[in-house]
């Protein structure tokens, strides 16, 4: 029987998802793994999708925006010639159109390479006034999707075997690999769907190393947040010495405890080998706590 105030196990998984399963119902084994532990992921991938999901466990779930908004890779496979409504292969045809050259593609790459302006899926989670736009699209309804700006760093035609095209894409979250996929066949003067994705990182995070979907495997895998983890998502380190974690745990203003360290986005504070908090600067002029992770003795895992 768990003592009162004693906390269950805290980490990251690293998850194989596989096709079939949406990106909440692959959390059940890792629930299971961890007797009904809190758990949550890191970046949706779609249900037709597999790959790399980052299962966030216990406290560590309070570690998911740093973890969803770091830079992911993807390995996709558009199918060209078919647009459908999903723009991935479990949608009805809305458009056809000629299947393009391997030149016609491969020309119009650099036009998707850097910042750009991307409009998501009809049939995403974007909120359009108030409510998820696939919700407005299964009802018949058309929601307006604005084109928000995102960020392919990388962007290679890896095989042609027409009317199929694999891609590699390096790109920065939020983007929308099946818009991608629509995009590009447009711009070759043609219509298309990605009919298969892989999420092979995010960040330093590699699929090669990712847990199957399988509760003993799962339990094994379960890293604690420490330096090993904390570096492999990007995050710049802050030492301090082991007594500054009681005015961290306290709450006291992180201007004066980081006073001289040059103001970045988002840093790990680290005391002594412990992680405890994330700090972020606020318009590269003062601290603020992004959250707190430590916890007073007698009461970590």
């Amino acid at each position: 029987m768990r003592k009162p105030n004693a906390e269950g196990p805290s980490g990251c998984v690293l998850l194989h998802k596989q096709p079939g399963f949406t990106s909440f119902e692959s959390l059940y084994a890792v629930k299971r793994a961890f007797k009904g532990a809190k758990a949550g992921h890191a970046g949706t991938l779609d249900k037709f999708a597999s790959g790399l999901l980052i299962a966030l466990v216990g406290r560590a779930v309070k570690l998911t925006p740093w973890f969803s908004g770091c830079g992911k890779e993807y390995r996709g496979i558009i199918r060209f010639g078919v647009e459908t409504d999903t723009l991935d292969p479990e949608g009805s045809p809305v458009a056809q159109a000629a299947v393009p050259s391997r030149e016609a593609v491969a020309s119009i790459l650099p036009q998707f390479t850097g910042g750009i302006l991307q409009t998501p899926p009809a049939y995403s989670a974007v909120h359009v006034d108030g409510k998820r736009a696939y919700a407005l699209a299964r009802s018949g309804e058309a929601p307006r999707m604005k084109p928000r700006p995102v960020n392919i760093y990388r962007l290679e035609l890896c095989s042609w075997d027409p009317p199929l095209a694999e891609i590699l894409v390096q790109c920065s979250s939020g983007t929308y690999i099946r818009s991608l996929a629509r995009d590009l066949a447009l711009a070759a003067g043609s219509r298309g769907h990605l009919a298969a994705l892989t999420r092979t990182r995010a960040a330093e995070f590699r699929l090669e190393d990712a847990a199957p979907m399988e509760e003993a495997a799962i339990a094994a895998a379960l890293q604690p947040i420490d330096w090993a983890v904390i570096s492999a998502l990007g995050l710049p380190r802050v030492d301090r010495e082991p007594e500054a974690l009681e005015a961290i745990l306290c709450g006291k203003p992180l201007d004066g405890l980081l006073k001289g360290v040059d103001p970045v986005p988002a840093a790990a504070l680290f005391c002594g080998d412990q992680f405890a908090a994330i700090a972020e600067s606020v318009e590269g002029l003062r601290w603020r706590y992004g959250c707190v992770y430590a916890q007073r003795s007698g009461r970590q895992s």
